[in-house]
């Protein structure tokens, strides 16, 4: 049951659930029902992207506010949720009841009182079956990445547990299409230096009759392209500097014996080599003049992601709380009292 102390914390602050969703018929109502157990007031959204089984009916019964999204991809779904969903506190997890909601509440009241912007679910196994190597190894991986190329990184990068404020889900510009969203959720976050904080969640083997909808190869494969665009999109000057850098070096070592032996003979038998070699000191110029530029266009970008991202609303901990409502007793003797404005 929802906790007193949490509910004192979160009052005056509308909290959704939403939920994207892909054949989840055999677990969207267990899902549901525990996000109403634990977070009463909340209304709970249920995106339908194109399910063929009877996942819909089984939200709408459990008494979720269902939509649809007919963009396949869990990347469309996510776009479509930020846009349409008014909220205070969004908290985003998958439909498939892999994900623990017993600490929901709990996290929805550091979110406000921390003034975070998300706060990301770090996947615990509850049970060995639940923990596929493959994907665990991927995982891994792509933070080391993440951490490598961004300076800063998370435990759990794929999490689909996430609990977002206003203002980040009205600034997050969300153009993946798949499953790779999750990544830029996570540079999003990395890019604006927004407060953020990671939080262990019981994460338990699907229920009978739910299959996974990732594909190892497929989508490790668009994740990998995605983190170079967002590469390309955030830090331009590194990637273009480490290209110019590479071409620089190569074009050096070929031309390298050319100088020995002109300075010998006084020669330069090896034109092609030369030429080579100039060509590719001409592309290094390029590469590192393409990162400047294109620096000073991402600093451009990044400050209007800044700008929106402080116009979407207060901190959640200075938004004024609704009036509770007052007794009749305790009005008539707060009327009473003397005026002292």
């Amino acid at each position: 049951m929802f906790r007193p102390a949490t509910l004192l914390r979160t009052v005056g602050h509308r909290v959704a659930f939403i939920i994207p969703c892909y054949n989840e018929e055999a677990t969207i109502a267990d899902v549901i029902a525990e996000a109403k157990g634990r977070l009463p007031t909340a209304e709970v959204y249920v995106y339908d992207n194109n399910s063929s089984d009877r996942t819909k009916e089984r939200a709408r019964a459990a008494g979720a506010i269902v939509r649809e999204e007919p963009l396949q991809g869990k990347g469309n779904v996510v776009r479509r949720m930020f846009a349409d969903v008014e909220a205070d506190v969004f908290v985003m997890v998958d439909g498939d009841d892999t994900y623990d909601l017993s600490q929901v509440d709990l996290h929805v009241a550091q979110l406000i009182e921390e003034n975070l912007d998300m706060l990301v679910g770090v996947r615990r196994h509850e049970d060995a079956a639940s923990e596929r190597r493959g994907h665990q190894l991927g995982n891994r991986l792509f933070n080391v990445v993440v951490r490598s190329l961004f300076g800063k990184g998370f435990t759990d990068i794929f999490s689909g547990y996430r609990i977002f404020s206003r203002r980040f889900v009205k600034s997050f510009p969300a153009v993946s299409g798949g499953f790779e969203i999750e990544t830029e959720l996570s540079i999003h976050a990395l890019q604006l230096r927004l407060p953020v904080r990671e939080q262990d969640v019981p994460y338990r083997l699907r229920p009978q009759g739910s299959t996974s909808k990732l594909r190892t190869f497929r989508d490790g494969g668009r994740i990998l392209w995605m983190i170079f665009l967002l590469l390309k999109e955030v830090r331009p000057l590194s990637l273009f500097g480490a290209v110019g850098t590479g071409c620089a070096l190569l074009s050096l070592g070929l031309i390298y014996p050319v100088l020995i032996e002109y300075f010998e003979t006084g020669l330069v038998p090896r034109f092609p080599t030369a030429i080579l070699s100039m060509g590719l000191m001409l592309l290094s110029f390029f590469s590192f003049a393409c990162g400047f530029i294109l620096d000073g266009v991402t600093r451009g970008r990044s400050e209007v992601k800044r700008v929106l991202y402080l116009a979407s609303g207060l901190p959640l901990a200075m938004e004024p709380a609704e009036a509770l409502p007052v007794a009749p007793a305790a009005e008539a003797q707060r009327d009473a009292q003397p005026w002292t404005g």
